[in-house]
């Protein structure tokens, strides 16, 4: 007699795909620096805060060890994209490709060797100790109690940690760091602080949604 196995949560599903083009889209934004008010910071730092929202979503619908293996899992579309697109810069253009394009395309989507790796790092790093932090805050009763304030926590210190790992491994002995530092980590502490508690509450209730419409299928 064939059993067949039980289907994945939806949400878990979702959020995983939705994480997988986060990390891949993270770095491309991250070659813009936006204006917010008084504060400024690399346009990427909206992919890597869905990023930590996402995450600590999926641990509380799912648990620690899921979200965990979320982020190790993170890494596969990070190392792919970030292979295709050495590959697509060491081929030669179309001699009719539209004449801006071809300086501003390796600027747009290239990284020395050395902040690729210092985004490896920092990624794998920030993203383990936010679904840590995030998953030990909720107590040894397991009662998802503050999933606002969890996540505020837990994405301010890793974003915090993100910061100093990713500026360290890219520009130490290159440039002055602790200036570049200072400005990054308030405003990602600030943005941690006003969009986080928000989106991990609605990304929870929509994960809970999504299983419910599993259960009643």
């Amino acid at each position: 007699m064939e059993t067949s196995s039980p289907a994945s949560p939806r949400s878990l599903f979702v959020f995983s795909i939705l994480y997988g083009g986060m990390v891949c889209m993270a770095g491309v934004l991250g070659v813009k620096q936006v204006a917010l008010g008084p504060l400024a910071v690399e346009a990427g730092i909206f992919g890597f805060l869905l990023l930590v929202v996402l995450s600590s979503a999926v641990a509380e619908l799912h648990g620690q060890k899921t979200a965990t293996l979320l982020v190790r899992f993170g890494f596969v579309p990070l190392f792919t994209s970030a292979a295709l697109i050495q590959l697509v810069l060491a081929l030669p253009h179309d001699p009719g490709m539209y004449p801006p394009a071809i300086d501003a395309f390796p600027i747009v989507v290239g990284q020395s060797v050395r902040m690729m790796l210092a985004g490896f790092i920092s990624y794998g790093i920030s993203q383990t100790l936010n679904v840590f932090i995030f998953s030990k805050l909720k107590g040894q009763e397991g009662k998802g109690h503050l999933v606002w304030f969890r996540g505020m926590v837990a994405s301010v210190v890793s974003q915090v940690v993100d910061t100093v790992l990713f500026i360290t491994i890219s520009f130490y002995g290159e440039r002055p760091i602790l200036g570049l530092m200072e400005g990054q980590m308030l405003t990602k502490v600030v943005l941690s602080i006003v969009l986080v508690p928000f989106l991990i509450t609605g990304f929870v209730a929509l994960g809970r949604w999504l299983d419910g419409n599993t259960a009643a299928a």
